[in-house]
């Protein structure tokens, strides 16, 4: 038992210490009371601003792309490594020491587990509890990352060809449970983390136990969880530095009474540009 509790463990700790880290500003209503600057001024003070811009750009590793992709490129390059036999503790041997310690081990909880993020962001929209952004742009944002994980996935399986340690089918590469949870939970902590990093931490621990029954239940190897768990992580930020439709707009339902061609009727318009944005004031989402 204790070798089992030691075993869990370090999976658990082992994907989660790869979880990626985590205001609007008010706008100054005194400057439409300022007198306006002439031409030449303007051009000017543009010109410094430009200069002073391009002085003082901030390094890439600071920028939104190397942020968003540095976590999934380590957690699939680590997962690349260890390929069969490959690498210091490879996928055969994390897959012979959980067989020797497991060797009776199955569950089908990590079927169920797989939405559980999705369900957790659910539960506190419903205990109103605001998410980053509106239901509209999240659900635009799950769809469009489930889209690039769908592909991405079933597509390495294809030309991965890597038989599964059960022998059950040749997709083992990459695992489609691990890639699933972590792009949940990585949607989860996006959203939420203005409020607590404890959200987000729940998602990962979920996501994390996925990827450890996967091994455990001899379904995946070593490599599959970390590259699957990589891809998840990769969709979602890429579904959100791709995402530019307009953040904090309500869409409005209008109904009106029509007549057309002799009968009466209800016209329906559907339309996001009705309401402005959201108030800017940061203390909105604490509401």
């Amino acid at each position: 038992m204790k070798q089992a509790i030691r075993i869990w463990l370090s999976l658990t700790l082992t994907f989660g210490s790869f979880a990626p880290q985590v205001f609007a500003q008010e706008t100054d209503s005194l400057k439409k009371y300022q007198p306006p600057v002439p031409a030449q001024d303007t051009l000017k003070k543009y010109q410094d601003s430009t200069v002073h811009q391009a002085a003082t750009k901030a390094p890439f590793f600071k920028s939104k792309a190397f942020k968003a992709t540095i976590v999934p490129a380590i957690l699939i390059g680590y997962g690349l490594s260890t390929i069969k036999g490959n690498g210091i503790y490879s996928s055969y041997d994390a897959q012979r020491d959980l067989q020797r310690n497991f060797p009776n081990f199955k569950t089908s909880i990590d079927d169920a587990l797989l939405i559980a993020p999705y369900v957790e962001l659910a539960l506190v929209n419903l205990l109103n509890v605001k998410s980053n952004h509106d239901f509209l742009n999240t659900a635009l944002v799950i769809v469009k990352a489930e889209a690039i994980f769908g592909i991405t996935v079933f597509g390495i399986k294809q030309v991965s060809d890597l038989e599964r340690p059960n022998k059950e089918n040749f997709e083992s590469m990459p695992s489609g449970h691990t890639a699933q949870a972590f792009l949940a939970a990585s949607i989860v902590h996006s959203e939420l983390r203005h409020r607590s990093p404890w959200y987000g931490i729940g998602a990962y621990t979920i996501a994390t136990s996925v990827g450890a029954f996967r091994m455990l239940n001899n379904k995946h190897w070593q490599s599959d969880v970390f590259v699957g768990a990589g891809i998840g992580m990769l969709s979602s930020h890429l579904a959100y530095l791709s995402h530019r439709n307009r953040w904090g707009r309500k869409p409005s339902i209008v109904m009106s009474p029509t007549y057309v061609f002799g009968k009466p009727g209800f016209a329906m318009n559907f339309s996001l540009d009705e309401y402005k944005k959201r108030k800017q004031n940061p203390l909105y989402y604490k509401n």
